[in-house]
């Protein structure tokens, strides 16, 4: 069958379409993005703008008819961050399902973490052990942490590379001072569930999915994306300590400009970065493999799980 996923991020609103059927991998048959940046859409009191409500039902039209024009036969629709964190969630609901007719159900940040878990456990297999899986979102990082398909210790943390971005460097190239200020944040708030996790054991793989891992392993060297799903990329720590520094002192034009790294992203690249290095030194991780799939794979998962084999 045709599936689409609609995934109502904090950076965008991205319906993937596959081809699935249970038993099988699901096959990308096309991707429609929109950058939204619904957490800079946010008023004084941290509701979603009525323009910005406005641009999210417009935005969610045009993949709702992109799906029909695929022949997608079920749209899978869900939101995260930015959507469950807004001041005015339910009246965001109430209206994007009033005007579109989609239930936009919310996920909580701990679901996020599990079936971003689920992903990459199905994409690297048994084999690959106890998995500690790291996600960078725009509006929260999730990680988890297991040997089977559901993660012994999971959790989701507002450190989206958005997020902090908006609320701690306005500067281009940021100031200095607010790096510095940033990173004493973060740090802070990985290292009180570092022990949740380290109780539980060392990994034996740890996994990072994303678009800001992607980018961060690409400008350290790792294959570009042309070169296929199947291409092992990895990102080291001391690779990424050398980049952070480099990365803080660019403008966001001279970040657009590294490999791998897209215009719209570039403005979070830092504050991403920060977060990445963080985990990374907390949790004593020298390197890490790039998963192709996440959230929105780990949702197909979950719905093929539970149709009828035939």
């Amino acid at each position: 069958m045709r599936l689409g996923v609609l995934d109502v991020g904090s950076n965008t609103v991205h319906l993937l379409v596959v081809d699935a059927h249970p038993g099988a991998r699901p096959l990308p048959a096309h991707s429609h993005k929109t950058e939204l940046r619904l957490a800079e859409l946010l008023d004084d009191h941290g509701a979603i703008s009525d323009a910005g409500i406005d641009r999210l039902i417009a935005v969610i039209q045009d993949a709702l008819q992109a799906a029909e024009d695929k022949g997608v036969e079920e749209v899978l629709p869900f939101a995260t961050s930015a959507v469950r964190e807004a001041a005015n969630a339910d009246a965001v609901l109430a209206r994007v399902r009033k005007e579109t007719g989609i239930t936009l159900p919310v996920m909580t940040g701990d679901e996020e973490a599990r079936l971003t878990f689920l992903a990459a456990r199905r994409w690297f297999g048994w084999s690959s052990g106890k998995l500690l899986v790291l996600d960078i979102g725009g509006g929260s990082l999730e990680i988890a942490l297991g040997l089977d398909e559901e993660p012994d210790a999971a959790a989701s943390l507002p450190l989206g590379a958005g997020r902090l971005t908006a609320g701690w460097l306005p500067g281009d190239p940021p100031d200095p001072t607010d790096v510095r200020a940033l990173r004493r944040h973060v740090r802070a708030q990985i290292a009180r569930i570092v022990g949740d996790f380290s109780r539980r054991g060392a990994p034996d793989h740890v996994v990072a999915t994303s678009k800001t891992f992607r980018q961060l392993a690409r400008i350290a060297g790792a294959a570009r994306s042309t070169e296929g799903l199947y291409v092992k990329r990895t990102l080291s720590r001391r690779a990424l300590e050398q980049w952070v520094p480099k990365l803080a002192a660019m403008t966001v034009e001279q970040r657009a400009a590294l490999p791998g790294v897209s215009e719209g992203r570039a403005p979070q690249l830092v504050a991403g970065a920060l977060v990445a290095e963080a985990a990374m030194d907390l949790f004593g991780v020298e390197e890490l493999v790039v998963c192709p799939w996440a959230l929105r794979e780990g949702v197909i998962l979950r719905r093929l799980d539970h149709l009828p084999v035939a």
